[in-house]
């Protein structure tokens, strides 16, 4: 186990100098008396080399994408390109102030407005706001519109929406949140929304659909037309999450083919950072007919150059975030945009298509894929044939995962395959890197019909063992205390 920053602490060791005070004022005129320390401040003494020696360490004992695959099924954990970095930290952005005159800040208004027309190209939409901080709240701006187009035509009768059994956990506590009434929708035999169900489940109350497309599965929805043309029957809109969008760039424009509202998740899509809780960005695109209803400001373009428009403010939602959205992230995505261009955009997609189908072609023969037909970016393959002969389980699977030194894929989702491992390998990954992947988990395979009690005690390599989830849940105990 690793030492803790403390016990590398020597007596008299530092790793900064402060200059002495350059003034003769009493530090009580400086810092009132109630505010002094009583006693000296629990600090180690270490050096600046031991401090980075020993915090490169740790990181090394967590898993990140430049140490390994991260299969992460619906989370994109793709390689980051280092120029984002280098650029979002020049100083001409990061001294940038929020509260700035519009006249000082022309090149970041350029940057944020051909991000918004960028974005509604790829989609295909009429328009895009920049402001949602996340996913999830993308998805809440999106439906807050629906919720404002109803109103606005007083269609106060609308109270559902319609989802798919496979969607994400974000889209009915979405709804939820907003104040409409979930109806789920069940999945037909492949792995699709099951249309004679959705036209028993529309009527004149539903307020629309939410759909991940390609959804969860991986699977394209073949039959977005329809959907659309049975929702837009009972003026009901549709909306698109948009997590999986690293499938269609450059491929299918989803205002194209029905959908009334998207949102991105560009901290995945268009390789910003992901994890950690953030940070993130969820630009949401609507149909021309939605303009009036998207958060202010927008940013707008005109003979005296570019400005935070508030011109639809009394039909508008109202604001999703502090100023203008997570202008670093948004910067990043900017960049990615611009640099591979509408060619490579597409190549993307076309090449976390390839990938994944390529694993799930060497994976099928060793774990039962309920839709073997060919996927997008992603697969779910699961462990029911191990658990099934061999009492071992997915989660067995996936802690065996990180002692072959990769993060192990998203499980127990989708909800509706038993046992489920979701698996997307996304498009920066090598051939190589998918052949040692896929050989783990041959490897993993055999190793249940072996040793089925060598995946029960796995991981073994790990910083932390398994753990009891049971106990950790009722028993709090903090593993360590630190003196006052």
């Amino acid at each position: 186990m690793s030492k803790s920053i403390f016990e590398h602490s020597s007596p008299g060791c530092k790793g900064v100098g402060l200059p002495p005070r350059d003034t003769d004022i009493p530090l009580d005129k400086i810092i009132p008396q109630k505010y002094h320390r009583q006693s000296a401040a629990r600090l180690p003494e270490v050096s600046k080399l031991d401090v980075m020696r020993h915090y490169i360490e740790l990181s090394h004992k967590n898993h990140f994408i430049e140490k390994g695959l991260y299969p992460l099924g619906s989370c994109t954990m793709k390689y980051n390109p280092k120029i984002h970095e280098v650029l979002a930290r020049h100083s001409c952005f990061t001294n940038l102030h929020p509260y700035q005159p519009e006249s000082t800040m022309q090149g970041a208004l350029e940057l944020l407005y051909e991000l918004q027309e960028d974005l509604a190209e790829i989609s295909g939409m009429a328009a895009v706001t920049l402001q949602p901080s996340a996913g999830a709240q993308g998805e809440f701006t999106g439906i807050k519109i629906i919720e404002a187009y109803h109103k606005a035509k007083g269609n106060t009768h609308k109270t559902k929406i319609i989802i798919p059994d496979s969607a994400h956990g974000t889209n009915p506590a979405t709804c939820h949140l907003v104040g409409y009434d979930v109806v789920e929708l069940k999945s037909d035999a492949q792995g699709r929304c099951d249309i004679a169900h959705l036209k028993e489940l529309v009527d004149e109350n539903t307020a629309g659909f939410m759909l991940t497309n390609p959804n969860t599965l991986g699977l394209f929805e073949t039959h977005i037309e329809e959907i659309a043309e049975i929702m837009h029957s009972v003026d009901a809109l549709i909306y698109m999450d948009g997590a999986n969008m690293n499938a269609l760039l450059g491929i299918v424009q989803p205002g194209k083919i029905g959908f009334d509202i998207i949102h991105y998740n560009v901290h995945k899509t268009l390789s910003t950072p992901h994890g950690g809780g953030g940070p993130g960005a969820g630009p949401v695109g609507v149909v021309e007919k939605l303009l009036p209803f998207l958060p202010v400001p927008m940013i707008s373009k005109d003979a005296d150059g570019y400005h935070l428009d508030y011109s639809h403010e009394k039909t508008s939602i109202g604001k999703v975030h502090t100023f203008y959205g997570n202008f670093a992230v948004l910067l990043r995505a900017y960049i990615y945009v611009k640099m591979l261009g509408a060619e490579g955009l597409r190549r993307v997609s076309e090449n976390a298509i390839i990938n994944a189908n390529y694993l799930m072609a060497i994976l099928k023969d060793y774990y039962h894929i309920q839709h073997l037909e060919h996927c997008m970016h992603e697969f779910v393959a699961d462990g029911t044939r191990q658990k099934k002969a061999n009492g071992v389980s997915t989660l067995d699977i996936a802690k065996r995962i990180l002692d072959k030194g990769f993060h192990a894929p998203t499980v127990y989702f989708p909800l509706i395959i038993p046992e489920a491992m979701m698996i997307e390998p996304t498009e920066t990954e090598s051939l190589a890197s998918l052949d040692a992947f896929a050989t783990a988990m041959i490897e993993i395979a055999q190793e249940a019909k072996e040793n089925p009690d060598l995946l029960h005690g796995a991981p073994y390599t790990t910083p932390v063992r398994r753990v009891d989830d049971v106990r950790a849940v009722k028993q709090l105990d903090p593993i360590f205390k630190i003196e006052e």
